[in-house]
C-alpha cells in the first residue's frame, strides 16, 4: 500500500528530463547558492578583492560549509535519508544547526568590523532560516526554491533590476524539485515567495 505523501512519483518520466532535473537540484542547491552568494557579496562590498573575499570566505565556511557537512555526517550515519532530506520530519534539527551556525558568525564578524552589506545578509540568511524551521514544523515547503529566489533578491538590491535576468533560474530550480519529486508545486511556489519577500525585506532595511 502507498502512502501520500504530497510528492510526486518520478519513475515514469522521461530518463532524460530526470537526469536534468536531478543535475540542477545538485548545483543549484542552498548550500552552494547561499556559499556563492557571500562571496559575491563580500566581493562587492570592500575596496578590494581580496578582503572582500576573505570576508566571503569566512561567512561561507560558517553559514553554508558547516551545516552541509553536519547534513553529510548525519546522511553517512543514517540518520538522514540523503543530503537533500526529503522528509520534513527530518529537517528540523539541521535547520536549526544552520540557525546556530550563522548566529556563530554574526558575532565575531560584528566585533571585526565585517562589510555592512555582509552582515545584513548574514542576518536575511538568519531570518529565512528561522521562517523556514516554523513553516517546516507543520507543513513542507522547497528550501531550493526559497534560497534561489532569496538570492535572486538579494543580487537585484546589491547590483540593480538588471540582476532581474536571473529570475527565470528560481523556475528552473522550481521545475527541478517537482520533477524530481520531492515537493508540489504550491510547496515550489511558497518557498519562493517566502524566500524573495524575508531577504529583500531584512537585507534592505540593514544594508
Amino acid at each position: 500500500m502507498t502512502i501520500p505523501t504530497g510528492e510526486h512519483d518520478s519513475a515514469a518520466r522521461p530518463v532524460g528530463r530526470g537526469r536534468v532535473a536531478r543535475l540542477v537540484t545538485e548545483v543549484l542547491a542552498p548550500a552552494p547558492i547561499a556559499a556563492a552568494l557571500l562571496l559575491v557579496v563580500g566581493w562587492q562590498s570592500t575596496p578590494t578583492i581580496a578582503h572582500g573575499l576573505a570576508w566571503g570566505l569566512l561567512a561561507a565556511l560558517l553559514a553554508s560549509l558547516v551545516p552541509m557537512l553536519f547534513v553529510l555526517r548525519r546522511v553517512r550515519r543514517g540518520e538522514l535519508t540523503d543530503h537533500h532530506i526529503r522528509l520534513r520530519e527530518q529537517r528540523p534539527l539541521p535547520l536549526l544547526v544552520g540557525i546556530a551556525c550563522v548566529l556563530a558568525g554574526l558575532g565575531p564578524m560584528l566585533a571585526w568590523g565585517a562589510p555592512r552589506a555582509l552582515v545584513a545578509l548574514l542576518a536575511a540568511m538568519l531570518t529565512g532560516l528561522v521562517a523556514s524551521l516554523l513553516v517546516t514544523l507543520v507543513w513542507k515547503m522547497s528550501l531550493h526554491t526559497g534560497v534561489a529566489a532569496g538570492s535572486v533578491a538579494i543580487l537585484v538590491l546589491v547590483f540593480g533590476p538588471a540582476l532581474l535576468a536571473l529570475a527565470p533560474i528560481v523556475g528552473l530550480v522550481g521545475w527541478a524539485r517537482i520533477e524530481v519529486g520531492d515537493h508540489s508545486p504550491a510547496q515550489v511556489a511558497v518557498g519562493a515567495v517566502l524566500g524573495a519577500a524575508v531577504a529583500a525585506a531584512v537585507f534592505s532595511l540593514l544594508r
